[in-house]
């Protein structure tokens, strides 16, 4: 009588209208921050113990070793002050990331100035001793937890004595790839941190096994930061380094000045007509076309202020949306020949400073760019003019003035003229050996050979910092463990290739400052699943980014709080690296302050050690990855090129290239192992078949983007998963169906994970997971989408949502216990089990007030 009143509960559950399930369900739910109770949530028993008991990790086969055995790393990082707790902390934290499957910690931003602590003495050059006893005790208590550690080298120091100019990038990026002093100061710091003995293990960094892997500098480069105008202002002792490196460069491959003008072909040809209608604005608005898209808002309106009195364009953006082209101005209509040049004038000023993007382009899909600048705007006018050499002809054209919503505010234009003729010659002064450095925003009035010449000089200079840096740790100091250069992207990832490990970062919706950069008053992050979205979200371009035959990581991911449905990141992350058979991924991260262990609530976009449905999914993603439950379906489709191409390569796509722009598509990469190669063996790329749904050649993901039913399907047989709509009935998953009732989002993540057996019917325990919807109590969004929350985070505890959905698994009901488990993963409550069609079923929901379930089978 009891089982046939717990189906009547189920179903009448599974009948409710979405519309009734509402946050009046959501119940407190706290996972402790010092839990490492043995349950069947504690995958522990996973991790080998102590780190690094074979020896170093190594590479072998394009992949990560310890020993014998395969390593894959499932990470999380470690930021700022929180890197320093104290030794009673350390046990229980290096404990509970044990419990929940993580196998190494990457330390980052330990070197910051606004780190509370950081790792430096007053001096910022020596390493404080208290500190490094904290440091050296929680990797002690890490290694001994079967937790590696990745050590971070230059993150956001800001080096002691070094001059900066206002707009300069962050934390000396890009120069501290090619200025001595700086790069020596880096050197040091490696030798101090590498060379230290922690007393708790009795080794030096450099000669511990547990340090997997040591990273020499964070989303870092010398092409990516020039590339986005970050090094056009530089003060001078920077500016004259690069120019003495970039003429002793031209002196070696030319030997003469009359060599290099021939090879450059220095020439002037004259002006012709004017291509543009109303340049001077005299009739306002005609012919100039004002694009606003997305959620931005902007309006144009003809004055008198422009230079002298003359007439001029002022657009105001009142809102923006996070993307810099969605408002743009441009006239369409016109023609460019490849290998002419022309020249573009115009006057421009903002109402504050800003960099916007002038390019010619395509006025139709797919809109390629031709020719394009970066130009700084100031509150004063200012005269700017560019050769624009255009890379392809083009019959219907236009010059586009874009970026114009990366903030709010007012730029204006006048006087703007587009004619035949010019070039570019040498300014006064200039020669061989007196040659300037060439600025973002007049690179694309070079032409070909000199734009080829100087990205050459970009990329053997940047290439040649991240090799004297592996060799200083490896060979200098005699450092065995990995090294690593930075983040793909930041630097092109051949490039990056040539050090022992491949890097990449990637975040789902990372929260948007539409004013100034990280203000805790003025942002959003938009408040949209991943899971089944027709281009795959953030998957297929770190897939594509992975070089054949070497070890492939990402130590930096998130779909950054307060999303109420990101408790997809980690199941989705860990399901495409079994997919793709990487070797790591890493969240991003697991805490930031060392005085909030024991918080209670979701505190910030990014650290999850408080937040509970993306930590009550980690075990999920620990089989998933970690235990290799999503197996890799093989034939993988790697596009072709080689270290000497990349630089062209490069030149033509940006550092970000991949072996999407290459010719493998996003569908290919939703289905099975993608990236480049760098032998130059041509291999067939194939395309899969049209549809929304991909599926991989093993079954066992399923990446289904059918409008209204957008979700993931994780099919292993230890391992089953539904991550996204809950609509559209039962979902079979092998031998295992899983019937989701309405919730407050009709979006769930659901799991089911084989502790113990070899399948979901084998003897042993099932951990159960349900997650959706959270918020922190009194949680102060500002808008009816839900995608800012400003500073009013609210209060702890955090309040979860109950995720009803009934559950059959393949076998008989005598077989199967349930029960409703507590924060800790202990035993609450039982679950009534009943029979489907002789199979075991059993309903969960938000009556039991937990976020995970075990189920044991006889």
């Amino acid at each position: 009588m009891r089982h046939l009143c717990a189906v009547a509960i189920a179903l009448s559950l599974l009948a409710t209208p979405a519309t009734a399930r509402t946050s009046a369900s959501l119940f407190p739910w706290v996972l402790p921050w010092d839990d490492a109770t043995k349950s069947v949530t504690n995958v522990s028993g996973w991790l080998e113990k102590p780190a690094g008991k074979h020896g170093f990790v190594k590479v072998r086969g394009g992949h990560l070793y310890a020993g014998n055995r395969r390593l894959r790393l499932l990470g999380t990082n470690i930021t700022s002050g929180a890197a320093f707790p104290t030794h009673a902390d350390a046990e229980k934290i290096a404990a509970r990331l044990a419990k929940f499957g993580i196998n190494c910690v990457r330390f980052h931003h330990m070197d910051a100035s606004w780190a509370n602590p950081n790792i430096f003495a007053p001096d910022g050059h020596s390493l404080s001793p208290e500190q490094m006893d904290r440091l050296d005790y929680f990797i002690a208590q890490l290694k001994k937890h079967g937790i590696y550690t990745d050590l971070n080298l230059h993150v956001s120091r800001e080096y002691p004595g070094a001059p900066q100019w206002d707009g300069m990038p962050s934390y000396f990026k890009g120069v501290d790839i090619f200025h001595p002093p700086i790069i020596a100061m880096q050197r040091e710091y490696a030798r101090q941190l590498l060379a230290h003995r922690n007393r708790y293990t009795g080794k030096r960094y450099l000669d511990e096994p547990a340090v997997a892997i040591v990273e020499v500098n964070n989303e870092d480069g010398l092409i990516s930061q020039w590339n986005g105008g970050g090094l056009d202002d530089m003060s001078p002792p920077y500016a004259d380094e690069l120019g003495r490196q970039w003429n002793a460069w031209l002196r070696r491959r030319y030997g003469s000045e009359d060599a290099l003008k021939r090879a450059w072909r220095v020439e002037q040809k004259p002006l012709g007509a004017e291509m543009l209608a109303n340049c001077d604005f005299s009739n306002g608005q005609d012919r100039w076309v004002l694009e606003v898209s997305g959620t931005a808002k902007a309006t144009a309106a003809a004055t008198t202020d422009g230079p002298g009195g003359k007439s001029a364009l002022s657009i105001t953006i009142s809102a923006v949306d996070g993307e810099g082209w969605h408002v743009q101005m441009d006239q369409p209509g016109l023609r460019f020949q490849r290998g002419a040049i022309y020249t573009l004038e115009f006057d421009a000023r903002a109402n504050a400073r800003r960099t916007i993007i002038v390019d010619a382009r395509q006025a139709h899909e797919p809109w390629e760019t031709l020719w394009s600048a970066n130009v700084t705007l100031t509150n004063e006018w200012q005269h700017f003019s560019f050769p624009v050499a255009p890379t392809a002809s083009e019959d219907n054209g236009r010059v586009t003035f874009t970026n114009l919503g990366a903030t709010i505010g007012t730029v204006e234009f006048a006087s703007v003229s587009l004619r035949p003729g010019g070039g570019y010659k040498l300014h006064p002064g200039e020669g061989l050996g007196t040659m300037r450095i060439v600025k973002r925003s007049e690179f694309g009035a070079l032409n070909d050979a000199m734009k080829a010449d100087w990205i050459r000089f970009l990329y053997e200079t940047e290439s040649r910092y991240w090799t004297d840096m592996a060799r200083y740790i490896k060979r200098d100091l005699g450092a065995k463990n990995l090294v690593v250069g930075t983040a793909s992207g930041f630097s092109p990832s051949p490039m990056q290739a040539q050090l022992d490990v491949v890097d990449n970062h990637a975040y789902w919706q990372h929260p948007v400052f539409p004013g100034q950069p990280w203000d805790a008053n003025n942002w959003y992050v938009r408040n949209t699943p991943m899971a089944g979205r027709a281009d795959g979200g953030t998957l297929p371009p770190l897939g594509l980014s992975r070089i054949m035959g070497k070890p492939y990581i990402v130590t930096e991911y998130n779909h950054p709080a307060p999303a109420t449905r990101n408790s997809e990141a980690f199941l989705l992350i860990a399901g495409y690296a079994g997919l793709q058979d990487w070797d790591g991924f890493f969240s991003f991260a697991y805490e930031s302050d060392r005085e909030r262990w024991a918080s209670t609530m979701i505190d910030g976009y990014f650290n999850i050690d408080h937040h509970p449905t993306q930590m009550a999914t980690m075990p999920a993603a620990a089989a998933l990855f970690l235990r290799g439950d999503m197996a890799s379906p093989g034939d993988g489709v790697f596009a072709a090129t080689t270290p000497e191409r990349a630089i062209a390569e490069v030149a033509r796509f940006g550092t970000w290239f991949n072996a999407g722009n290459l010719g493998i598509g996003r569908s290919t990469a939703l289905q099975r192992p993608v990236g480049l190669r760098l032998d130059g063996r041509p291999m067939p790329i194939g395309t899969p078949p049209p549809g929304p749904v991909l599926r991989s050649a093993n079954g066992q993901w399923v990446w289904d983007s059918t409008p209204g039913r957008e979700r993931v399907l994780i099919n292993a047989p230890r391992s089953k998963a539904l991550i996204g709509s809950t609509t559209g009935g039962p979902v079979a998953l092998g031998g295992v169906t899983v019937a989701a009732g309405p919730n407050m989002q009709n979006w769930a993540a659901i799991t089911l994970t084989a502790i113990d057996g070899r399948e979901l019917s084998s003897r042993g325990r099932i951990l159960v997971t349900a997650t959706g919807y959270a918020e922190n109590t009194r949680m102060g969004w500002k808008d009816a989408a839900k995608t800012t929350v400003g500073v009013d985070w609210g209060t702890g505890p955090t309040l979860v949502e109950g995720i009803p959905a009934t559950i059959t698994l393949p076998v008989s009901p005598a077989r199967v216990q349930v029960w409703a488990l507590d924060e800790r993963g202990k035993r609450r409550q039982r679950v009534p089990v009943v029979s489907n069609g002789g199979k075991a079923s059993f309903a969960i929901g938000p009556q039991y007030r937990t976020l995970w379930y075990e189920a044991v089978l006889r």
